[in-house]
């Protein structure tokens, strides 16, 4: 096995499904040990059914329990969803299954689902075997116990990312074994339909894509005035803005054409020719859930021509009204398969000669190869007023590079993250006066022009109550960290090594970094990696220099690191520092900060797992009390009090170094007015002199807290009194 084939070790937010047989016992009672045994057979099959279906992967049954998991191999933004659509139809199809057991067996069963997401370790390998554990396993199983037959109860942070798309009643706080705190929960009663997995919360004028917005103005106006065919591509990463640039297009040729929609998606049995059929159902306007016989009624009639929103002429041919029935799921007949494009293209022609039509697809890089042959002939072939536009993450030209080009009735534009001053006016639209200015600037840092990401981290601070005041980090939503994640989790597994190794480096990165933290025998591939993640917008090359690169945004970047097990964490931070060391000639320019940090990590993680490394403590102490005392000496006092303190930390309780370091932290506090946190740090340095029986730190301690005297903390004579004592 080479490294790269190696399995690889991950951390993931998935979500966990656990299913059990309510009352089993007395169904064991009930029958003979081979009947109960075909019984399970079929009542684990139909679990597996639905949950596969939805994209969830069965992890094990355990007696008469269905592990799933949602996210193994492959993490997608609506795992949550998924999970909780396959919980809510095991119902259904649990009950048909009921009648062949009542008919064969004279038994029907009942089950009860618990379902929780969180992070998770999980062996990620190219083979499929997956192992995952985490306290989101043990809390999806204690959910399904706790559940009444027949229900599904959700975990908090399920609930929390679906709750525009489910309906659920909150349970009283359940005490869960082996949980310190009470566990909020939920029960589902449904799931909305043509919920999606994410909605975007905030609403504001158009920002920054007027010049994109004339180029789809000019496109429709060129098939008005021609009477032609033309493709308009949107691409660009998730959040950026193509739904909502197309939603203002939409809204401005309201009124002068027929608009349709269809989304494909990114699993299910039978999806390829779903956007077609999703977008004539828009026409004849019946929504997607309805199959009454009126509904199916109006559908065979534009099937056969007979609607009002065709120009004459449609259903003349026998093979066209095949076609579409076919795509729609009414006939019984197989049509050639050359005939289905020709169908569709002709029905989208007849619409289109009555009065201009707008189709729009959405997501077509989750598209099937069938579908994207099919809107090619469209653009093609058609000769009639129709624009077509097309939405798609840049990991469409993986799938066809040539996506567009070469036709003159094609466009491709890329949507870039806002600027700042545009992100700021984004920002001033959604919250007006509602945070301070403060946080308004850690949001736009934090947001690096991702408009999703500007809507939703204002979002959390509005709907949370939040005046945001600045004293805390902006918190990044869970579903933006989903949303991330599962981005670069459907990258090939070497790029995703990349990815994290890079990660570890920082936002800005070297090849020969990558390089330095990278398996020899997997060195070489490392150029071609990177330039992959390049393509897909990821990170960036540096255009002075092809050797450096950045993570495209800071959250990318986060995700990537985030997805590293702890222990390889240490590992690499380690390896990294001692690269660096080996690189850098002298560490007098600086570097102390830097290598400082990276041992500090490696150090940390370490202990955090058990890991006793003396020598790493004293190595990162050593540096960063080097470059705090730099940092003092050049008047930086803030950088100067926490390197300082980091050291001081990093040293045992017997080292009277810890408590000097400390004392240096706390003078570096005192000068610049953080009483309170000076106080905190000398307490902390008296207490290692008083176990040490240190004179030195003690004397240090009161010459810092004497000089630090203010007329509103206590008087000269008072503060000496106690000194004394």
């Amino acid at each position: 096995m080479t490294p790269a084939d190696a399995p690889f070790e991950v951390r993931k937010v998935v979500t966990v499904v656990f299913v059990d047989i309510a009352d089993s016992t007395a169904l064991g009672e009930r029958l003979d040990p081979e009947r109960l045994r075909i019984v399970m057979g079929l009542y684990f099959a139909a679990a597996k059914d639905v949950i596969e279906r939805h994209g969830g992967t069965v992890e094990k049954f355990i007696g008469d329990a269905v592990m799933a998991v949602f996210g193994i191999p492959t993490l997608h933004e609506d795992d949550a969803l998924r999970a909780v659509r396959a919980a809510n139809e095991l119902g259904p199809a649990l009950a048909t299954l009921n009648k062949k057991l009542t008919e064969r067996f004279g038994v029907q069963i009942s089950i009860r689902v618990g379902v929780n997401t969180g992070q998770v370790m999980a062996e990620d390998s190219i083979d499929g075997h997956n192992f995952v554990t985490g306290d989101a396993v043990n809390v999806a199983a204690r959910l399904q116990q706790v559940a009444a037959p027949g229900a599904v109860v959700l975990g908090p942070q399920t609930y929390s990312l679906l709750r525009h798309a489910v309906n659920a009643e909150q349970l009283d706080p359940l005490e869960l074994k082996g949980k310190s705190e009470t566990v909020d929960a939920y029960r589902l009663v449904d799931v909305k339909q043509g919920a999606e997995s994410h909605i975007r919360r905030g609403r504001s004028a158009l920002v920054g894509r007027q010049r994109q917005l004339r180029q789809l103005t000019q496109a429709f106006e060129a098939v008005t005035e021609d009477g032609s065919c033309q493709l308009f591509t949107v691409l660009g990463t998730p959040g950026v803005g193509k739904s909502r640039l197309i939603e203002e297009f939409l809204a401005s040729v309201e009124g002068d054409a027929t608009v349709t929609l269809g989304r494909c998606l990114p699993y299910g049995d039978g999806i390829t020719l779903w956007p077609v059929a999703q977008a004539i159902r828009g026409l004849a306007g019946v929504a997607e859930s309805d199959f009454a016989d009126s509904a199916v009624e109006v559908l065979n009639q534009l099937a056969v021509g007979q609607s009002d929103v065709l120009a004459p002429g449609f259903g003349d041919d026998e093979r066209d009204v095949a076609g579409i029935r076919s795509v729609l799921g009414l006939g019984t007949d197989a049509p050639s398969t050359d005939s289905i494009p020709v169908a569709i293209r002709h029905l989208f022609e007849h619409v289109a000669r009555k009065r201009p039509l707008v189709l729009v697809f959405d997501d077509i890089h989750s598209a099937e190869p069938a579908f994207l042959d099919i809107i090619e002939h469209l653009t093609d072939w058609s000769r009639a007023p129709v624009l077509l536009i097309c939405m798609a993450r840049p990991d469409l030209l993986d799938t066809r590079p040539g996506w567009g080009g070469g036709k003159l009735n094609a466009a491709v534009v890329l949507l870039e993250p806002l600027n700042q001053d545009q992100s700021r006016e984004l920002l001033t639209n959604l919250t007006q006066d509602v945070v301070s200015d403060e946080t308004r600037e850690r949001i736009l840092s934090a947001s690096e022009g991702n408009p999703l990401f500007v809507e939703e981290m204002a979002a959390m601070l509005i709907e949370g109550g939040s005046n945001g005041n600045g004293a805390d980090e902006v918190a990044i939503p869970a579903s933006l960290q989903l949303l991330l994640a599962a981005r670069l989790d459907q990258l090939a597994l070497p790029e995703r090594r990349a990815m994290a190794r890079a990660s570890v480096v920082g936002k800005a990165f070297e090849r020969s970094a990558v390089a330095a933290l990278t398996p020899i025998a997997d060195q070489d591939e490392i150029p071609t990696h990177l330039h992959g993640l390049a393509r897909r917008d990821l990170i960036r090359i540096d255009p002075m220099d092809e050797d450096a690169y950045m993570f495209r945004h800071m959250l990318i970047r986060d995700a990537a690191y985030d997805s590293l097990p702890k222990q390889e964490r240490a590992e690499l931070h380690e390896r990294f520092a001692s690269w660096l060391e080996s690189e850098v000639a002298s560490l007098a320019s600086g570097f102390e900060e830097i290598v400082g940090y990276h041992l500090e990590q490696a150090y940390l993680f370490g202990a955090e797992l058990g890991s006793d490394r003396p020598d790493l403590a004293q190595r990162a102490s050593d540096l960063l009390g080097r470059a705090g005392e730099r940092a003092r000496r050049r008047r930086d006092l803030a950088a100067a009090a926490s390197l300082l303190l980091r050291a001081g930390r990093l040293r045992t309780a017997r080292d009277r170094v810890k408590g000097l370091l400390l004392l240096g932290s706390a003078s570096c506090l005192a000068r610049s007015g953080r009483f309170d946190e000076m106080d905190e740090v000398i307490a902390a340095a008296l207490a290692i002199s008083d176990e040490n029986d240190d004179e030195l730190v003690r004397a240090r301690a009161d010459v810092i807290a004497i000089m630090t005297i203010r007329s509103d903390r206590l008087p000269i004579e008072e503060s000496i009194s106690q000194l004394k004592r």
